[in-house]
């Protein structure tokens, strides 16, 4: 047995103008029979269609939404007033859902805005960003440094265990990957170098080029900015993770510091394991130009080591070595701070080590063009 489906509306165009009929149940159980009809009905009416409400049944805010949506609220308020046998509750419920779509929820239509200030605010929006982010960082930086200070005083507070098994993560884990990249560099310096300084016959002062670049810049720029994108990434996931499960709060609430018990242990690792991995990592591009001058520039490895002890100076060691610590400390503090702002969710978690990769990268960079300045300047 088929049972046929009720019919809501009926526009009737044998008269001049068409007339159309709300019937039926205009309710929320038949929303999407509602629906089917009003598709069905747009661009078949317009100004001129009289509508008759009078043979509405029942009728609730889902329905009066709808014949708001066909009708529009100002002509359905006035076809209601005229129709004497609606109810008086249907009336009003008309009027008032047909109201309050008309005054509360249409978009606001935004003034077309200049793209000069478009840009400025742009602009503004970036620069205000980045001073409170400044400001954070140089917050954290102080409140690491005092809760060092106030640690070196109470040796009983040490944390050697998480102290090594960071220095097995950071340092021991990433000696492959530094060394193999270190290598790879160092010869294409030495291949690049040797392509330009062999049209002037100065082929052997490509020893020159690739221990200086190595120990005052490559050695130590190479290593900050794998272990800003490995080990940055890992501190700001690992303390990021834990403030989404609210273990950070719960080591508070065990009367433990935060900054004790979770950033001091990372930031002594990569001040422990970022000078030894720079050191390597001169070594190993050292190595790889020199095997590139022996094989392709006919240098012996007797000239390559006399060259170097001759021409190459302590003080370039020195240079490099000694902005290690700077970085290591900025990329651990970047990291640790990224992971702290983490405000709950796995979106949050990769956001934020995304943001802590990118600033460690960026200071590392940027604090190494002022140092080579400065040392430029200062003859060194």
């Amino acid at each position: 047995m088929t049972v046929n489906a009720p019919i809501f509306t009926e526009l009737d165009t044998a008269l001049t103008p068409p007339r159309l009929h709300i019937r039926g149940e205009w309710t929320l159980p038949h929303y999407a029979m509602l629906e089917r009809e009003l598709e069905q009905l747009r661009g078949r009416i317009d100004a001129q269609t009289s509508v008759d409400l009078d043979g509405i049944a029942m009728l609730d805010t889902a329905g009066a939404a709808l014949l708001t949506e066909l009708l529009g609220a100002t002509r359905l308020r006035d076809i209601a007033g005229g129709s004497p046998q609606l109810l008086p509750a249907r009336r009003a419920l008309l009027e008032t859902v047909g109201t309050a779509l008309h005054e509360y929820c249409r978009a606001e239509r935004q003034p077309p805005r200049s793209s000069v200030l478009v840009v400025l605010e742009r602009i503004g929006r970036a620069v205000d960003n980045f001073y409170r982010q400044a400001l954070r960082l140089l917050g954290f930086i102080g409140l690491t440094l005092e809760t060092l200070a106030r640690g070196l005083l109470r040796p009983s507070r040490w944390r050697l265990t998480p102290l090594v098994a960071h220095v097995e993560q950071i340092g021991l884990d990433a000696v492959p990957i530094v060394a193999l990249l270190s290598f790879m560099v160092g010869a294409v310096v030495a291949f690049l170098g040797s392509t330009v300084l062999a049209d002037f016959g100065a082929s052997i002062y490509t020893v020159d080029l690739i221990s200086i670049s190595f120990l005052r810049e490559f050695g130590v720029l190479l290593t900050a900015i794998l272990l800003a994108g490995r080990t940055a990434s890992a501190f700001t996931a690992q303390i990021g993770s834990m403030k989404s499960r609210e273990e950070i709060d719960a080591i508070r609430m065990l009367g433990l510091d935060p900054i004790e018990l979770l950033v001091l242990p990372r930031v002594l690792a990569l001040l422990i394991s970022l000078p030894l991995l720079s050191f390597l990592a001169m070594l190993a591009g050292i190595l790889g130009g020199a095997l590139v001058c022996i094989f392709a520039l006919d240098i012996t490895p007797a000239m390559f080591l006399s060259v170097f002890h001759t021409d190459t100076e302590l003080r370039h060691l020195l240079v490099g070595l000694s902005k290690a610590p700077v970085f290591a400390f900025l990329i651990a503090v970047i990291g640790c701070l990224e992971g702290f702002k983490v405000r709950g969710s796995a979106q949050s978690v990769g956001e934020h080590t995304t943001s802590s990769v990118v600033q460690s990268i960026f200071v590392v960079i940027l604090i190494d063009a002022l140092a080579a300045l400065f040392f430029m300047e200062m003859g060194w």
